[in-house]
């Protein structure tokens, strides 16, 4: 067990961590930044509209083509994938744009299976959060990812940057029907690792991920703001906010539980 400290807090007998993928460790803003404006074009093509239309639609996503950035405030960062694909359906209706929960859903399947081809272009690590889990995997605490994204991609990151030793369990959107905030997930992951959620944390980047730790037992989730929300913001969900991982340091001297 390992205690985590900065100069603001410190988190007691850990051995485990719970880790989100993007934004958390992979650079969001680059990677989904191309996923949504790859599904506003396949949507674009499919209804023979305005190509003009681009920049509008991405920004339904939350994503502005202008920062090439992420919004803080769009659904991407606020929901998971069913709650954004309702809310995109019913915000095309002010575009005289009507489709169908299940079309909506293809398209982005359809997109992804195109993406994931070439996504390695697109994924890039966040150097100081890739250090810290190296450090982590060094001193023997069990990880998991639980992530939005499919295992299928996840893995391809893994494997494509050589961090399949890192992780013990992949926990992705496949893997329940339950959305990431019910905290089913974060269980599951648990579970796979036989951890104690009391000598467990989660490190993530939006209140989701807060919410998946709460509901899953986890009393501390680390939140950074490397991710689409600000350090301010992020505050205000849990006393553990950071700028970045690299603020973190640690202690093998734990207290007896």
């Amino acid at each position: 067990m390992i205690n985590l400290k900065t100069k603001y807090w410190e988190i007691e007998n850990i051995d485990t961590i719970l880790f989100d993928k993007d934004g958390t460790f992979i650079d969001l803003h680059y990677f989904w930044g191309k996923m949504t404006e790859l599904r506003v074009l396949e949507l674009i093509n499919i209804y023979n509209l305005d190509k003009n239309l681009l920049k509008e639609l991405c920004l339904l996503l939350g994503y502005d083509t202008d920062s090439q950035k992420m919004k803080e405030d769009g659904i991407t960062a606020l929901y998971s994938r069913s709650k954004i694909i309702e809310i995109f359906k019913n915000d095309l209706l002010k575009y005289s744009i009507s489709i169908t929960t299940e079309k909506l859903e293809e398209i982005f399947d359809n997109v992804n299976q195109i993406f994931y081809k070439d996504m390695e272009k697109y994924t890039k690590p966040i150097p100081e959060a890739i250090d810290f889990i190296e450090k982590m995997h060094k001193k023997n605490i069990k990880m998991a990812i639980v992530t939005s994204d499919s295992i299928e991609s996840t893995l391809k990151t893994l494997k494509q940057f050589n961090w399949e030793k890192y992780f013990k369990a992949i926990i992705g959107r496949e893997s329940t029907p339950d959305l990431k905030e019910t905290g089913t997930a974060a269980k599951m992951a648990l579970k796979e690792l036989n951890s104690n959620p009391r000598t467990s944390i989660m490190i993530g980047d939006t209140p989701i991920d807060f919410m998946c730790a709460k509901n899953a037992g986890i009393e501390k989730t680390i939140l950074v703001s490397t991710g689409q929300i600000g350090l301010n913001n992020l505050e205000k969900i849990t006393p553990y906010a950071l700028k970045s991982l690299k603020e973190i340091e640690y202690s093998e001297e734990c207290l007896k539980i």
